[in-house]
This record gives C-alpha cells, sequence and structure tokens, in this order.
C-alpha cells in the first residue's frame, strides 16, 4: 500500500472510531460508580463491563476507558467486516459491536451481510438487536435505529 493509501486508510479508520465513540457515548450513558444493567451485567463508566471495577471512576479516567475500548472493538471486528467500508457505516458497526459484543457481531447477519456486499442488508439487520433479556427493549430499538440511519448514511455519501 502506499504511504498516501495508508495515510488516508488510517484517517479514515480514525474518523470511524471518532464516530463510534460519538454514537456510544450517549447511548450507553455514562455512571462514575458501577451498577447492574438491566440483565444484571456488572457496568461502570459508558458500558464497560470488562474486568474488575473500582467503587469510582472521575470522568477523566471513563474517557480513557471509552477511548481505549471503542478503538479495541474496532480492531476485533475488523476482520468480520469488508476493509473499504464508508465511515459512517463502519461506525455504526463499532457501536452495536460495543453493545452486543464482537464475538456476537462477527457471527451476525449484519457481517455475514456486510462481507457479501449487501451493505444495505447489513445497515437493517441492525434491527434484529433490540432485545435484552429476552425482551424487546425500548432504548435498544431507539438505539438501533440511530445506528441505522448513521450506517445508511455512509452508503448514500458512498454512492
Amino acid at each position: 500500500m502506499r504511504t498516501a493509501s495508508k495515510a488516508a486508510a488510517a484517517a479514515a479508520l480514525a474518523a470511524a472510531i471518532a464516530a463510534a465513540t460519538g454514537i456510544i457515548k450517549p447511548w450507553e450513558g455514562r455512571s462514575l460508580t458501577p451498577y447492574y444493567d438491566i440483565v444484571g451485567v456488572l457496568t461502570w463508566c459508558d458500558g464497560q463491563t470488562v474486568g474488575s471495577p473500582k467503587p469510582r471512576y472521575t470522568h477523566e479516567e471513563c474517557d480513557a476507558m471509552l477511548a481505549r475500548s471503542v478503538a479495541l472493538y474496532e480492531a476485533q471486528i475488523r476482520p468480520c467486516l469488508p476493509p473499504d467500508l464508508p465511515v459512517q457505516t463502519r461506525a455504526a458497526f463499532v457501536s452495536t459491536a460495543y453493545n452486543i459484543g464482537t464475538t456476537a457481531f462477527c457471527r451476525s447477519s449484519m457481517s455475514r451481510r456486510a462481507l457479501a456486499g449487501d451493505l444495505r442488508g447489513a445497515c437493517d439487520a441492525l434491527m434484529m438487536w433490540t432485545k435484552a433479556g429476552g425482551r424487546v427493549v425500548r432504548g435498544l430499538v431507539n438505539r438501533r435505529t440511530a445506528e441505522r440511519e448513521l450506517c445508511i448514511s455512509g452508503i448514500k455519501k458512498g454512492s
């Protein structure tokens, strides 16, 4: 890959991570103290669930944790997606993976459809992930609707 191509790819990746962080933050909400979410998972900061939480966090600690986590989630789902996705589409998928986990994302119809070249179908498949604890959750419906709109906006720009 030429240097200019590498730089463009790195810039697109950074833009996707920034966009994903922007959509994740309001949907996850921030709690400086650990709590159990609606399905009983111990959660802190902006939806963090991995590791052992401490009793209290600062906003700066949560910001740093979110930045590291979003970059990690993007790297983990990168092999499950085509390399040349539009920034908005990649950001929507990173946000979803942050919420459902990378294993679930990589096994999902979102990933399969995207890899098959059906980006619109992959974006539509976001709406299959609106349940928690076996029931539809309004907040997840709203989040997936926002992620789907972001996902499709990338396809429209790329067309």
